[in-house]
Protein backbone atom coordinates (compact mmCIF):
# COMPACT_ATOMS: atom_id res chain seq x y z
CA UNK A 1 0.00 0.00 0.00
CA UNK A 2 1.20 3.22 -0.92
CA UNK A 3 -1.32 4.96 1.65
CA UNK A 4 -2.13 4.29 4.63
CA UNK A 5 -5.92 4.10 6.13
CA UNK A 6 -4.77 7.26 8.37
CA UNK A 7 -4.12 9.21 5.18
CA UNK A 8 -7.11 7.62 3.05
CA UNK A 9 -9.45 8.40 5.77
CA UNK A 10 -8.45 11.70 6.47
CA UNK A 11 -8.94 12.81 2.64
CA UNK A 12 -11.73 11.03 2.65
CA UNK A 13 -13.01 13.33 5.88
CA UNK A 14 -12.16 16.57 3.87
CA UNK A 15 -14.51 15.36 0.97
CA UNK A 16 -17.30 14.67 3.18
CA UNK A 17 -18.74 17.95 3.22
CA UNK A 18 -18.68 18.67 -0.64
CA UNK A 19 -21.74 17.54 -2.69
CA UNK A 20 -21.92 13.49 -3.34
CA UNK A 21 -24.56 14.03 -6.18
CA UNK A 22 -22.44 13.18 -9.08
CA UNK A 23 -23.32 10.79 -11.62
CA UNK A 24 -19.83 9.58 -12.38
CA UNK A 25 -18.08 6.20 -10.30
CA UNK A 26 -17.69 6.70 -6.95
CA UNK A 27 -13.33 6.76 -6.86
CA UNK A 28 -13.82 10.04 -9.88
CA UNK A 29 -16.12 11.74 -7.82
CA UNK A 30 -14.02 11.60 -4.50
CA UNK A 31 -11.40 12.90 -6.84
CA UNK A 32 -13.65 15.90 -7.68
CA UNK A 33 -14.90 16.78 -4.42
CA UNK A 34 -11.00 16.26 -3.35
CA UNK A 35 -9.84 18.71 -6.06
CA UNK A 36 -10.10 22.52 -4.59
CA UNK A 37 -8.48 20.70 -1.35
CA UNK A 38 -5.14 20.88 -3.25
CA UNK A 39 -5.54 24.18 -5.52
CA UNK A 40 -3.30 27.22 -4.96
CA UNK A 41 -5.60 29.78 -2.99
CA UNK A 42 -5.21 32.96 -5.90
CA UNK A 43 -7.14 29.87 -8.29
CA UNK A 44 -10.48 30.44 -9.54
CA UNK A 45 -12.51 27.50 -11.00
CA UNK A 46 -13.96 28.75 -14.45
CA UNK A 47 -17.45 27.16 -16.04
CA UNK A 48 -15.20 24.17 -17.19
CA UNK A 49 -14.64 22.77 -13.95
CA UNK A 50 -17.15 24.01 -11.58
CA UNK A 51 -18.36 20.34 -11.19
CA UNK A 52 -15.33 19.96 -9.13
CA UNK A 53 -17.36 21.28 -6.10
CA UNK A 54 -17.02 23.96 -3.75
CA UNK A 55 -12.99 25.58 -3.38
CA UNK A 56 -11.56 25.18 -0.34
CA UNK A 57 -8.46 27.01 0.65
CA UNK A 58 -5.46 25.52 0.74
CA UNK A 59 -3.44 25.84 4.39
CA UNK A 60 -3.23 28.81 6.33
CA UNK A 61 -2.00 31.23 3.38
CA UNK A 62 -4.40 34.50 4.03
CA UNK A 63 -4.01 38.14 4.74
CA UNK A 64 -2.82 37.42 8.23
CA UNK A 65 0.46 36.41 6.37
CA UNK A 66 1.50 40.13 6.45
CA UNK A 67 0.84 40.54 9.80
CA UNK A 68 3.49 37.83 10.31
CA UNK A 69 7.20 38.56 12.15
CA UNK A 70 10.05 39.12 10.58
CA UNK A 71 12.37 36.17 10.16
CA UNK A 72 15.08 36.06 12.63
CA UNK A 73 18.70 35.03 11.84
CA UNK A 74 19.23 31.25 13.48
CA UNK A 75 21.60 31.58 16.57
CA UNK A 76 20.20 29.82 19.76
CA UNK A 77 20.43 26.01 17.27
CA UNK A 78 19.85 23.95 20.25
CA UNK A 79 16.92 25.02 20.68
CA UNK A 80 15.40 24.51 17.60
CA UNK A 81 17.10 20.70 17.29
CA UNK A 82 15.31 20.06 20.95
CA UNK A 83 12.06 21.54 19.84
CA UNK A 84 11.82 19.33 16.59
CA UNK A 85 11.34 15.54 16.20
CA UNK A 86 11.48 15.56 12.24
CA UNK A 87 13.04 17.52 10.01
CA UNK A 88 12.13 17.67 6.72
CA UNK A 89 14.46 18.73 4.10
CA UNK A 90 14.16 19.97 0.08
CA UNK A 91 16.94 18.90 -1.99
CA UNK A 92 17.54 21.33 -4.78
CA UNK A 93 19.22 23.80 -3.20
CA UNK A 94 19.48 22.20 0.41
CA UNK A 95 21.61 19.38 0.41
CA UNK A 96 22.87 19.58 -3.85
CA UNK A 97 22.70 22.00 -6.75
CA UNK A 98 22.73 19.98 -9.35
CA UNK A 99 24.89 16.93 -9.50
CA UNK A 100 27.06 18.89 -6.59
CA UNK A 101 27.20 18.43 -3.10
CA UNK A 102 26.37 21.43 -0.76
CA UNK A 103 29.50 21.75 1.35
CA UNK A 104 28.62 20.64 5.05
CA UNK A 105 25.89 18.28 4.40
CA UNK A 106 27.30 14.57 5.31
CA UNK A 107 28.13 16.20 8.72
CA UNK A 108 24.67 17.83 9.68
CA UNK A 109 23.05 14.98 8.76
CA UNK A 110 25.18 12.62 10.51
CA UNK A 111 24.58 14.91 13.63
CA UNK A 112 20.98 15.41 13.43
CA UNK A 113 21.12 11.53 13.40
CA UNK A 114 23.30 10.97 16.54
CA UNK A 115 20.92 12.85 18.10
CA UNK A 116 17.72 10.86 17.24
CA UNK A 117 16.48 13.08 14.68
CA UNK A 118 13.88 11.26 12.05
CA UNK A 119 15.29 13.31 8.61
CA UNK A 120 13.08 13.15 5.56
CA UNK A 121 13.94 14.68 2.08
CA UNK A 122 11.00 16.03 0.73
CA UNK A 123 11.32 17.45 -3.40
CA UNK A 124 9.23 18.48 -6.11
CA UNK A 125 11.40 17.05 -8.66
CA UNK A 126 9.17 14.43 -10.58
CA UNK A 127 12.02 13.70 -12.72
CA UNK A 128 13.20 10.79 -10.35
CA UNK A 129 11.52 7.71 -8.75
CA UNK A 130 12.16 7.39 -4.78
CA UNK A 131 14.59 4.48 -5.69
CA UNK A 132 16.39 6.82 -8.91
CA UNK A 133 16.90 9.23 -6.18
CA UNK A 134 18.02 6.50 -3.47
CA UNK A 135 21.09 6.35 -5.99
CA UNK A 136 21.06 9.96 -6.47
CA UNK A 137 22.01 10.36 -2.65
CA UNK A 138 24.16 6.89 -2.64
CA UNK A 139 26.25 8.56 -5.95
CA UNK A 140 26.91 11.63 -3.52
CA UNK A 141 27.95 9.59 -0.47
CA UNK A 142 24.91 10.24 1.58
CA UNK A 143 23.25 7.31 3.55
CA UNK A 144 19.33 7.35 2.41
CA UNK A 145 16.81 4.83 2.61
CA UNK A 146 14.19 4.57 0.40
CA UNK A 147 11.30 5.20 3.32
CA UNK A 148 13.11 8.78 3.63
CA UNK A 149 12.58 9.85 0.19
CA UNK A 150 9.46 11.75 -0.38
CA UNK A 151 9.23 12.78 -4.26
CA UNK A 152 6.32 14.62 -6.25
CA UNK A 153 6.25 11.42 -8.53
CA UNK A 154 5.47 9.18 -5.80
CA UNK A 155 3.03 11.91 -4.30
CA UNK A 156 0.91 11.65 -8.04
CA UNK A 157 0.79 8.03 -7.51
CA UNK A 158 -0.22 8.10 -3.58
CA UNK A 159 -2.56 10.73 -4.68
CA UNK A 160 -4.90 8.55 -6.66
CA UNK A 161 -4.36 5.56 -4.19
CA UNK A 162 -5.96 7.33 -1.98
CA UNK A 163 -8.51 8.53 -4.14
CA UNK A 164 -9.12 4.81 -5.12
CA UNK A 165 -8.16 6.22 -8.65
CA UNK A 166 -10.05 3.11 -10.91
CA UNK A 167 -7.74 1.00 -12.04
CA UNK A 168 -9.63 0.19 -15.15
CA UNK A 169 -8.40 4.07 -16.36
CA UNK A 170 -5.63 5.53 -17.77
CA UNK A 171 -3.29 7.96 -16.29
CA UNK A 172 -1.65 10.71 -19.16
CA UNK A 173 1.70 11.93 -18.09
CA UNK A 174 3.17 14.94 -19.20
CA UNK A 175 6.75 13.92 -17.57
CA UNK A 176 9.66 11.90 -17.27
CA UNK A 177 10.58 8.28 -16.29
CA UNK A 178 10.30 9.12 -12.19
CA UNK A 179 6.15 9.50 -12.22
CA UNK A 180 5.99 6.17 -14.62
CA UNK A 181 8.14 4.35 -12.07
CA UNK A 182 5.59 4.95 -9.44
CA UNK A 183 2.84 5.09 -11.12
CA UNK A 184 3.57 1.46 -12.40
CA UNK A 185 4.44 0.40 -8.26
CA UNK A 186 0.78 1.54 -7.82
CA UNK A 187 -0.49 -0.90 -10.19
CA UNK A 188 -2.01 2.35 -13.05
CA UNK A 189 -1.89 2.14 -16.44
CA UNK A 190 -0.51 5.28 -18.19
CA UNK A 191 0.83 6.43 -21.59
CA UNK A 192 2.99 9.21 -22.90
CA UNK A 193 6.12 10.44 -20.60
CA UNK A 194 9.53 10.74 -22.48
CA UNK A 195 8.08 7.97 -25.32
CA UNK A 196 6.09 10.69 -26.61
CA UNK A 197 9.31 13.14 -26.60
CA UNK A 198 9.77 12.74 -30.30
CA UNK A 199 6.24 12.65 -31.78
CA UNK A 200 5.33 15.55 -33.89
CA UNK A 201 2.18 16.82 -35.44
CA UNK A 202 1.82 17.51 -39.15
CA UNK A 203 -1.01 19.86 -39.35
CA UNK A 204 -3.02 19.76 -42.41
CA UNK A 205 -6.31 20.27 -43.84
CA UNK A 206 -8.61 18.04 -41.93
CA UNK A 207 -6.61 16.87 -39.58
CA UNK A 208 -7.88 15.17 -36.29
CA UNK A 209 -6.17 14.38 -33.58
CA UNK A 210 -7.15 11.23 -32.52
CA UNK A 211 -6.61 10.21 -28.06
CA UNK A 212 -7.47 8.00 -25.51
CA UNK A 213 -10.88 8.39 -24.17
CA UNK A 214 -10.46 6.12 -21.31
CA UNK A 215 -8.02 8.26 -19.81
CA UNK A 216 -9.20 9.64 -16.40
CA UNK A 217 -5.80 11.55 -15.07
CA UNK A 218 -3.22 13.96 -16.61
CA UNK A 219 -0.49 14.36 -14.62
CA UNK A 220 2.14 16.95 -15.60
CA UNK A 221 5.73 17.55 -14.17
CA UNK A 222 8.63 19.28 -15.06
CA UNK A 223 9.60 17.33 -18.46
CA UNK A 224 13.00 18.25 -20.78
CA UNK A 225 11.00 16.47 -23.56
CA UNK A 226 8.12 19.17 -23.54
CA UNK A 227 6.10 19.37 -27.19
CA UNK A 228 3.00 20.09 -28.54
CA UNK A 229 2.11 17.02 -29.27
CA UNK A 230 1.81 16.25 -25.30
CA UNK A 231 0.24 19.79 -25.14
CA UNK A 232 -2.36 18.55 -27.41
CA UNK A 233 -2.71 15.23 -25.84
CA UNK A 234 -3.34 15.94 -22.57
CA UNK A 235 -5.49 19.06 -23.45
CA UNK A 236 -7.74 16.73 -25.50
CA UNK A 237 -7.83 14.34 -22.22
CA UNK A 238 -8.90 16.71 -19.95
CA UNK A 239 -11.19 18.78 -21.87
CA UNK A 240 -13.05 16.25 -23.56
CA UNK A 241 -13.02 12.97 -21.00
CA UNK A 242 -15.50 13.34 -18.69
CA UNK A 243 -14.18 13.59 -15.09
CA UNK A 244 -11.01 13.49 -16.12
CA UNK A 245 -8.48 15.03 -13.46
CA UNK A 246 -5.80 17.50 -14.23
CA UNK A 247 -2.74 17.17 -11.51
CA UNK A 248 0.30 19.05 -11.30
CA UNK A 249 3.53 17.82 -9.23
CA UNK A 250 4.30 20.91 -8.71
CA UNK A 251 4.36 24.85 -9.77
CA UNK A 252 7.65 25.23 -9.22
CA UNK A 253 9.05 28.68 -11.48
CA UNK A 254 12.89 27.74 -11.77
CA UNK A 255 14.79 24.50 -11.08
CA UNK A 256 18.48 23.48 -10.51
CA UNK A 257 19.48 21.15 -13.65
CA UNK A 258 22.75 22.49 -12.94
CA UNK A 259 24.88 24.12 -10.64
CA UNK A 260 25.60 27.16 -12.85
CA UNK A 261 22.29 28.63 -13.54
CA UNK A 262 18.66 28.47 -12.67
CA UNK A 263 16.08 26.47 -15.71
CA UNK A 264 12.83 26.68 -16.29
CA UNK A 265 10.61 24.34 -13.94
CA UNK A 266 7.37 22.35 -13.77
CA UNK A 267 5.63 25.50 -13.77
CA UNK A 268 5.99 26.21 -17.28
CA UNK A 269 4.56 22.58 -18.57
CA UNK A 270 1.68 23.21 -16.06
CA UNK A 271 0.98 26.45 -17.46
CA UNK A 272 0.57 25.44 -20.82
CA UNK A 273 -1.90 22.87 -20.24
CA UNK A 274 -3.54 25.68 -17.63
CA UNK A 275 -3.30 28.10 -20.85
CA UNK A 276 -4.95 25.37 -23.49
CA UNK A 277 -7.67 24.00 -20.67
CA UNK A 278 -8.31 27.16 -18.85
CA UNK A 279 -8.38 24.79 -16.09
CA UNK A 280 -6.58 25.24 -12.03
CA UNK A 281 -4.61 21.73 -11.46
CA UNK A 282 -4.75 19.60 -8.46
CA UNK A 283 -1.18 19.85 -6.88
CA UNK A 284 0.31 17.38 -5.10
CA UNK A 285 3.74 18.81 -4.05
CA UNK A 286 4.90 21.33 -2.03
CA UNK A 287 2.93 23.58 -0.70
CA UNK A 288 0.13 21.71 -0.99
CA UNK A 289 -0.30 19.79 2.49
CA UNK A 290 -1.04 16.44 0.59
CA UNK A 291 2.49 15.84 1.58
CA UNK A 292 2.53 17.06 4.98
CA UNK A 293 -0.50 15.01 5.83
CA UNK A 294 1.23 12.22 4.48
CA UNK A 295 3.83 12.13 6.31
CA UNK A 296 2.66 13.37 9.79
CA UNK A 297 0.24 9.94 9.01
CA UNK A 298 2.99 8.06 8.31
CA UNK A 299 5.08 8.79 10.94
CA UNK A 300 2.85 9.72 13.27
CA UNK A 301 4.05 12.54 14.43
CA UNK A 302 2.96 16.58 15.68
CA UNK A 303 3.02 18.92 12.98
CA UNK A 304 4.61 21.15 15.55
CA UNK A 305 7.22 18.68 16.08
CA UNK A 306 8.15 18.90 12.10
CA UNK A 307 11.11 21.60 10.73
CA UNK A 308 10.59 22.30 7.39
CA UNK A 309 14.16 23.39 5.84
CA UNK A 310 14.07 24.94 2.54
CA UNK A 311 15.25 26.96 -0.21
CA UNK A 312 12.23 28.46 -1.46
CA UNK A 313 9.90 31.01 -0.06
CA UNK A 314 6.67 30.01 -1.57
CA UNK A 315 6.89 26.31 -2.08
CA UNK A 316 9.17 25.28 1.05
CA UNK A 317 8.21 27.75 3.52
CA UNK A 318 5.05 28.10 2.69
CA UNK A 319 4.55 24.43 2.46
CA UNK A 320 5.82 24.57 6.14
CA UNK A 321 3.54 27.26 7.31
CA UNK A 322 0.56 25.47 5.55
CA UNK A 323 1.45 22.47 7.32
CA UNK A 324 1.55 24.09 11.02
CA UNK A 325 5.00 23.51 11.07
CA UNK A 326 8.17 25.33 11.87
CA UNK A 327 10.20 26.51 8.72
CA UNK A 328 13.98 27.12 8.35
CA UNK A 329 15.04 29.05 5.04
CA UNK A 330 18.72 28.49 3.58
CA UNK A 331 20.32 30.77 1.39
CA UNK A 332 22.03 28.21 -0.70
CA UNK A 333 19.63 27.97 -3.64
CA UNK A 334 16.54 30.14 -4.92
CA UNK A 335 16.06 32.88 -1.97
CA UNK A 336 18.76 35.54 -1.57
CA UNK A 337 18.60 37.48 1.59
CA UNK A 338 17.18 40.70 -0.39
CA UNK A 339 14.72 38.69 -1.40
CA UNK A 340 13.40 37.54 2.04
CA UNK A 341 13.80 41.16 3.20
CA UNK A 342 12.15 43.08 0.61
CA UNK A 343 9.17 44.84 1.29
CA UNK A 344 6.85 43.12 -1.43
CA UNK A 345 7.95 39.15 0.54
CA UNK A 346 5.04 38.50 2.88
CA UNK A 347 6.26 35.11 3.16
CA UNK A 348 8.65 34.74 6.34
CA UNK A 349 9.98 31.81 8.08
CA UNK A 350 10.63 31.25 11.46
CA UNK A 351 14.82 31.42 11.24
CA UNK A 352 17.05 31.39 7.99
CA UNK A 353 20.71 31.13 7.92
CA UNK A 354 23.21 30.43 5.42
CA UNK A 355 23.10 26.75 4.60
CA UNK A 356 21.98 23.43 6.55
CA UNK A 357 25.75 23.02 7.98
CA UNK A 358 25.28 26.08 10.18
CA UNK A 359 23.28 24.26 12.57
CA UNK A 360 26.83 22.10 13.10
CA UNK A 361 28.99 25.20 13.18
CA UNK A 362 26.79 27.71 15.10
CA UNK A 363 26.25 25.06 17.59
CA UNK A 364 29.79 24.65 17.93
CA UNK A 365 30.46 28.48 18.46
CA UNK A 366 28.37 28.64 20.83
CA UNK A 367 30.17 25.80 23.09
Amino acid sequence: MLMSSGVSDAFLAVSASASSRSPTPPALATGRRLFSALLPPSSSLSSSNRHFGPRRRLGRRSSTMAARAAAQRLENVDELIDSVETFLFDCDGVIWKGDKLIDGVPGTLDMLRSKGKRLVFVTNNSTKSRKQYGKKFETLGLSVTEEEIFASSFAAAAYLKSIDFPKDKKVYVIGEDGILKELELAGYQYLGGPEDGDKKIELKPGFLMEHDHNVGAVVVGFDRYFNYYKVQYGTLCVRENPGCLFIATNRDAVTHLTDAQEWAGGGSMVGAICGSTQREPLVVGKPSTFMMDYLANKFGILKSQICMVGDRLDTDILFGQNGGCKTLLVLSGVTSLQMLQSPSNSIQPDFYTNKISDLVTLKAAAV
